[in-house]
């Protein structure tokens, strides 16, 4: 399981989950147009419910070469072979629900796009060791984060920033596009020229890891 990218280098990975479901299907287009606007790359890691709710935003975001998708599940659940909750959210209890909350949404990706995901985050970014060895298993990465962003877009904007700006060299941060509410958008667009300042560059997951 990965948090941080294995380099030194001034660089920082940003992550936007759209979980779906209960946990929100909206969609953050400020926070997209602010990336396009500003060339800053993302990896979004999607889950089955939100393609269900937003089939058009994704595949543009899926034809976009600014962004990489990336798996978050089928039913956003936290990865377990016990079911252990997590947030209010009951996880996986068996092997096999681990297949099909990472398997079901994979295919489903990959038959939308046309290429597998490499990378995986759970819901709750919450995972046992047996999930972790079943979804390496299954042929993808899990990443977690070492920034916590926005706290499911529940911080403000000035709370998104502070924790934007607490990025270090490798840093992979954590935030949501599902959630236009909430303070992320505001708190990211205050936060990248001041990371520009400081020598920052956004990048992809896949560029440093593989």
């Amino acid at each position: 399981m990965v948090a941080r990218l294995p380099t030194s280098d001034r660089v920082v990975a940003l992550t936007l989950d759209a979980c779906g479901g209960r946990s929100g299907s909206g969609y953050d287009a400020e926070l997209i147009q602010t990336l396009r606007h500003q060339r800053v790359p993302a990896t979004l890691f999607v889950n089955a419910r939100w393609i269900e709710a937003n089939p058009r935003k994704f595949r543009q975001l899926a034809a976009d070469p600014l962004f990489e998708i990336a798996n978050h599940g089928t039913e956003h659940r936290p990865l377990s072979v016990t079911g252990r909750s997590v947030y209010g959210i009951k996880g996986t209890r068996t092997v096999s629900q681990v297949v099909d909350e990472v398997g079901v949404n994979q295919r489903l990706i990959t038959k939308l796009t046309g290429a597998a995901p490499a990378f995986f985050r759970s819901g709750t970014a919450y995972y046992d060791d047996v999930a972790v060895r079943v979804v390496n298993d299954l042929g993808l990465q899990v990443v977690n984060f070492d920034v916590l962003g926005d706290a499911g877009a529940t911080y403000s904007a000035d709370q998104v920033a502070d924790a934007m700006l607490s990025s270090k060299p490798g840093s992979i941060i954590l935030a949501h596009m599902n959630r236009p509410e909430g303070g992320t958008a505001e708190g990211i667009d205050a936060a990248l020229p001041r990371l520009n300042r400081r020598g920052f560059r956004f990048v992809r997951l896949s560029e440093y890891l593989h």
